[in-house]
């Protein structure tokens, strides 16, 4: 029996599996938390590593191992191997109006046919924009940028400070994807475009195919590892008809296509997959945390919160929420807030406030499935997944809302099986 590691490096936390893999059956797993914040300083990703790998067991007896993580996140680095600063995160806005620049001076068609996607605050171009126009400084010192997974992959590997081979980063396509200076066309970066937002060339890491394999010092086999959807893409064993829509942190609604998708609008993200197709993606900033706020404005639990929903009537009576409670990403409204529509004597009630927070941040999600349908891609089925779906009322009002059959899969650390199922791969290779 081989053993391998897979790793879900999220914004709230690291979880890591060891599977069996043949059976891929869990066998050991450990947890550690990461520091709240839309900026964090990556020691702490890689100290809560080491726990939860601790916690796990160790890697001893470990053939092969891949990490997944949250994407988008700036880890900028210094010749010497040093982060030169916070990582700036997926969910940090403070890059909107860098976004808009480039979008100026490129055009949204021309940046959605060389990389998939067009520029909005959460990704790694608009961060790296943002970094040379408000620190010039830290921006001039840059030696390689990476993304979480890809500075955790060569941290485990044995490099950093002590050992700096800036040229040992690696990444996959899934995770390069999601960069706005990678072309799902060729399967390079787009250099221009790096120059034009940080002001300089820089190394990147090397992606590798779904197939590839690096060493760790110790001689083990390291997968390319995957952004966070792509490797639950893979933990979940995702097919062309499906769409998972993951109700956490975020919300994301993405489906496996086998050709290039190019949204000029942005509303659809180009992402690659993991194994070698695409990933086209809609994303939302305001998902299950709409839940929880509302919930806490009634005073209630969120199995409370549930009850009351499914007390209502489709529709809350007319009531109805606008959940941009920290901007949004799709539509791209950074600076928006959110808003109650609708009062009446008659509807404001607490159980039409519980379901229209339900039914608004499924209309959120919805919408990104309407995008992907608008783009020719089949949907049969919704598989729900995240922290959200755990929710009665969400399980229930989620057909009626998405207009799919919904299935949602037993609890489960789906990212970090994924990256387990990847390193499983590498075991059986001749």
């Amino acid at each position: 029996m081989a053993l391998v590691l897979g790793v879900d490096s999220s914004t709230q936390s690291c979880k890591v599996v060891i599977v069996d893999s043949e059976t891929g059956a869990v066998v050991r797993s450990g947890r550690a938390s990461h520091p709240d914040g839309t900026s964090v300083d990556p020691e702490a990703w890689w100290t809560a590593l080491q726990s939860a790998i601790a916690e796990a067991g160790g890697l001893e007896d470990i053939a092969a191992w891949s990490i997944g993580g949250q994407q988008h996140g700036m880890v900028v680095l210094a010749a010497d191997g040093t982060v030169i600063r916070d990582a700036l995160l997926w969910n940090d806005t403070r890059s909107a109006v860098a976004a808009a620049d480039l979008i100026a001076e490129f055009g949204a068609p021309t940046l959605a046919a060389r990389t998939g996607l067009v520029p909005v605050a959460s990704f790694t171009i608009t961060k790296l924009r943002w970094l040379r126009d408000n620190e010039p400084d830290n921006a001039k010192r840059v030696a390689a940028v990476a993304l979480p997974h890809d500075w955790l992959t060569w941290r485990l590997r044995g490099f950093g400070p002590a050992n700096p081979v800036l040229a040992e980063l690696v990444t996959d396509r899934s995770d390069a994807s999601g960069t706005g200076y990678w072309n799902p066309a060729t399967g390079e970066y787009d250099r221009e475009l790096l120059v034009a937002a940080l002001g300089h060339d820089a190394v990147l890491p090397r992606v590798l195919a779904a197939d590839d394999a690096v060493a760790d010092a110790d001689g083990r086999q390291v997968g390319p590892g995957a952004g966070d959807n792509a490797a639950a893409a893979l933990g979940l064993d995702t097919r062309p008809g499906d769409v998972v829509v993951s109700i956490g942190t975020s919300g994301t609604v993405f489906a496996i296509s086998t050709e290039r998708v190019e949204d000029p609008t942005g509303t659809v993200a180009g992402f690659a997959d993991a194994s070698g197709r695409f990933l086209p993606l809609v994303a939302t900033l305001n998902a299950a945390r709409v839940l929880d706020a509302t919930a806490a404005l009634l005073g209630v639990s969120l199995e409370e919160f549930s009850d009351l929903a499914l007390r209502a009537s489709p529709g809350a009576d007319g009531l109805s929420l606008l959940p941009y409670f920290e901007g949004e990403r799709t539509p791209n409204l950074p600076d928006a807030t959110a808003s109650l529509s609708g009062m009446t004597l008659a509807s404001t009630t607490r159980p039409n406030l519980a379901r229209a927070a339900v039914e608004g941040m499924l209309r959120g999600l919805g919408a990104g499935l309407d995008a992907l349908r608008d783009l020719g891609i089949p949907l049969e089925r919704a598989l729900l997944i995240g922290g959200g779906a755990q929710s009665e009322a969400v399980r229930k009002i989620a057909p009626e809302v998405l207009g799919l059959p919904v299935e949602v899969p037993e609890i489960a650390e789906y990212v970090a099986l994924g990256a387990a199922r990847q390193a499983a791969r590498l075991t059986t290779r001749a």
